[in-house]
């Protein structure tokens, strides 16, 4: 793709592990400089030199998604070491804590559901609020935030969890709300759901490996001008939500 061979930068959030390192992984791969993000210092670290000795042109990026002085703080990281950001994946998330009901809505505890909500939904709106003046520099700008199908009102997938599928349902009409308000402008903007992956949120029990899962986001995050905004999409095509 034309668009990928113009010294393109790429942020993902939660990028040290799992989907996000694989994500960060597939970027660079095909050209992208990669900002890998994540709040622990050592895990960042050490998947950033994993990912250098793999070849990946990439730099770590102190980011607690929770924290509007990290966010900040990474947006000024990014603006100095590129100058501005061609693609924004927006992958940190939390499954909450499950112990003693605290997600069954019978007897939900509502502190989860703010922890949970602080990842998953305010994190991204944090983040991409942040990175959109560097965006706006781009040709051809895309956020793409990593979903859940067990936030699918219509399919109702996966096990029971009454903080974390009503955060996924929550970051797909954030999604939809973006796409309307950038409509008339560069910025497309999706979500994308990585199927059931092979990660420690799933105890590594899952038949997907981190790079299957990975391969919508970056589709996404690489379409062209013409391509969908404001969809919800998995490997098969539109997600029902």
């Amino acid at each position: 793709m034309d668009r990928v061979n113009d010294m393109m930068t790429a942020l993902v959030t939660g990028a040290n592990k799992g989907i996000g390192f694989a994500i960060a992984q597939g970027l660079a791969a095909i050209g992208f400089t990669v900002a890998v993000g994540a709040r622990d210092d050592a895990r960042r670290e050490e998947a950033v030199e994993q990912l250098r000795a793999a070849g990946a042109d990439v730099f770590g990026v102190a980011l607690d998604v929770t924290s509007d002085d990290s966010v900040a703080a990474a947006a000024a990281t990014i603006e100095q070491e590129a100058g501005r950001l061609d693609a924004l994946v927006n992958n940190a998330g939390i499954a909450g804590e499950t112990d003693g009901g605290a997600q069954d809505p019978t007897t939900l505890d509502l502190d989860v559901v703010r922890t949970v909500l602080d990842t998953n939904v305010f994190g991204a709106v944090r983040v991409t609020n942040a990175m959109l003046p560097l965006l706006s520099r781009a040709h051809s700008p895309r956020i793409v935030n990593v979903s859940s199908n067990m936030g699918s009102l219509t399919l109702q997938t996966g096990p029971i969890m009454a903080a974390y599928a009503p955060s996924k349902s929550m970051l797909n009409s954030v999604t939809a709300q973006y796409a309307r308000r950038l409509a008339d402008t560069k910025v497309i903007v999706n979500a994308c759901c990585p199927g059931y992956v092979a990660t420690d949120f799933t105890g590594f029990n899952a038949s997907r490996t981190p790079e299957q899962g990975a391969a919508i986001a970056i589709r996404l995050a690489t379409l062209p001008d013409d391509g969908p905004r404001g969809g919800f999409f998995d490997d098969e095509g539109a997600v029902p939500w």
